[in-house]
């Protein structure tokens, strides 16, 4: 049994505890998620250090991290089988950061488009946090030698990063870190802005843009009665002219398990009317029961608190073990065993 628990391949992911998570997020990440807890390692982090480039409000923050470690339990993660912590509770992250710092190249840094975007949206906090953000990015992977890394489009540079800063390292001191693939589920669809269909949904973006997955329910009505379509008319996949009708259909084909093909002829010869109320219903009947297991376990912040506790431990232990791989292989002095 421990052999078949070896042979387990790892995967990690954090989401940041410094916005709203979206159906988008749903739909492309934390669903599929429940469905690996059985063949693979997982690591789900709540990566409140990366928080920290913008400005936060402290007392928000503590509370963030633990609606987004209930959110993750609400989507179907046992935190028995999955390890699923904070990531100041392991200070691994911040001392293999800073060794894979000087393993990596300033011209790096700067070729990266997510710094250029954050650090034209905060111009007047461009810290070095935000600049060295994929180092620890880079560190939060191969700290747990994970094998495989889910990403979109927009983490595949993040991920490239990564990959070169292990094979460098690997390279002068040999096979010292796991050099980690992108794991692109098989489930999923790209969910786009309700306002701006041909952009992807996104936290931050304006409320209306995006559903939240737990906003009310007269919200989900508001946000979806108002979505972009088209003057066309007619029902039918095709995103590059009908960008916001194609963007509903795929809501609807993801959080009913169904087809593009069956929900177009489920919906065939209704109007734009019957299309908005089918996609509310159907978001609606996926939520309520994530919303109502979320706020179960806000009400009990003691066995949240515990469950981050008793992970990050698990995670710690991992963790140390690369950390100290990695700093017998560099040279520092070795540490008294107490």
């Amino acid at each position: 049994m421990e052999n078949q628990v070896q042979q387990k391949k790892t995967i990690f992911s954090g989401i940041q505890p410094s916005g709203t998570l979206t159906i988008g997020n749903y739909i492309g990440a934390l669903r599929n998620f429940a469905l690996l807890q059985d063949d693979y390692n997982c690591i789900y982090c709540v990566v409140d250090m990366h928080a920290i480039t913008v400005r936060q409000d402290a007392a928000q923050l503590r509370k963030r991290c633990l609606e987004v470690a209930a959110t993750y339990m609400a989507c179907g993660l046992d935190p028995k089988k999955n390890i699923i912590y904070c990531q100041s509770h392991v200070s691994g992250h911040a001392e293999l950061s800073w060794i894979l710092n000087c393993f990596t190249y300033m011209g790096e840094l700067q070729r990266m488009t997510q710094y250029k975007d954050k650090a034209a949206k905060h111009a007047d906090n461009i810290n070095a946090g935000l600049f060295t953000y994929p180092v620890l990015m880079a560190a939060d992977i191969l700290l747990y030698q994970a094998d495989l890394v889910p990403i979109g489009a927009d983490q595949k540079q993040h991920l490239e990063l990564t990959r070169d800063i292990a094979q460098r390292f690997n390279g002068v001191y040999g096979d010292v870190f796991t050099v980690p693939e992108g794991y692109f589920g098989k489930i999923g669809s790209r969910i786009m802005s309700l306002q701006e269909p041909t952009r992807k949904m996104s936290k931050s973006d304006p409320d209306d843009c995006y559903i939240a997955i737990l906003d009310p329910e007269d919200a989900i009505r508001r946000k979806i009665k108002r979505a972009v379509t088209d003057s066309d008319g007619e029902i039918r996949f095709d995103p590059e002219n009908k960008p916001g009708v194609s963007n509903l259909l795929s809501i609807i084909a993801a959080m009913s398990n169904s087809s593009i093909e069956e929900t177009v002829s489920k919906l065939q010869g209704q109007g734009y009317g019957s299309l908005k109320n089918y996609c509310t219903e159907v978001v609606l009947d996926t939520l309520r029961p994530i919303q109502a297991e979320h706020a179960k376990l806000m009400a009990d912040k003691a066995y949240l608190q515990s469950v981050l506790m008793e992970n990050a431990e698990r995670a710690n232990a991992i963790a140390t073990r690369t950390l100290r791989k990695v700093q017998k292989k560099i040279g520092f002095a070795e540490r008294i065993k107490k």
